[in-house]
């Protein structure tokens, strides 16, 4: 089967929940998974879930916060062992879906670079369906790909203070 090139980017929810959403139904469907967190680190619900599918695989490349200003020293290191990472597993060709989470914002954040992520599309294997996720991705980037999905937001009970809730947000 051909792989394609995905983004999903935009400033609306539901960016990297699409993603873990194709990566449920890749598994469901019997191909591998593997999964790269750029900038988290942590428990979230999904990382609770995922543990559950012997076909998904994921690994964290954060410093556990928010990226600020100028990224520091430890969140430029993480993210560039994270890139790294992804870049052996892609051209490994191991895996059905590769899903590079918050790449877009990584390259936002000046982690990553526009190039870096065109790279990751120029070793992909033919095979292979790469997603990445994430705010501000690269005009380069969503010109290369073969689908991309803009998040918009419309409206969210964030702006009437409601807290990131576990299950739903985190």
């Amino acid at each position: 089967m051909k792989g394609y090139v995905q983004v999903y980017t935009g400033n609306g929810k539901g960016k990297t929940t699409a993603g873990l959403g194709l990566a449920l139904r890749a598994a469901g469907a019997g191909l591998g998974v593997f999964i790269v967190q750029f900038m988290k680190q942590g428990m979230y619900s999904e990382i609770n879930a995922l543990k559950k599918f012997d076909k998904i695989f994921v690994e964290q490349y954060g410093a556990g916060k928010f990226v600020k200003g100028t990224p520091s020293d430890v969140e430029r290191a993480k993210c560039r062992q994270g890139y790294e990472r992804l870049c052996r597993i892609i051209e490994a060709g191991n895996h059905d879906l590769i899903i590079a989470d918050e790449a877009n914002m990584a390259c936002s954040c000046g982690l990553l670079s526009a190039e870096d992520l065109l790279h990751l599309i120029d070793i992909k294997p033919e095979h292979i369906e790469l997603v990445i996720t994430g705010r501000g991705a690269p005009a380069s980037v969503m010109d290369r790909a073969d689908l991309v999905t803009e998040m918009t937001a419309i409206k969210h009970y964030y702006k009437q203070g409601v807290a990131a809730r576990i299950g739903i947000e985190k």
